[in-house]
């Protein structure tokens, strides 16, 4: 995958993160090359993810 291409597909995925977040904490993540988002109560610690960025439901201080 060209690092264009990488870069625009973690972007959706942060996109669709930070929609979720707006209820739910969620996390973008990346396994064997791919993005995906799940709410974090549904990723597991023996998950084989790497976390790419936390997105909270409320406003940091």
């Amino acid at each position: 995958m060209g690092t264009s291409l990488k870069s625009r597909v973690l972007s959706f995925a942060r996109s669709h993160a930070f929609q979720l977040s707006r209820d739910l904490m969620a996390m973008a993540f990346e396994v064997d090359g791919e993005y995906g988002v799940l709410p974090s109560d549904e990723i597991g610690a023996d998950d084989d993810l790497a976390i790419v960025h936390e997105f909270f439901p409320w406003p940091a201080h």
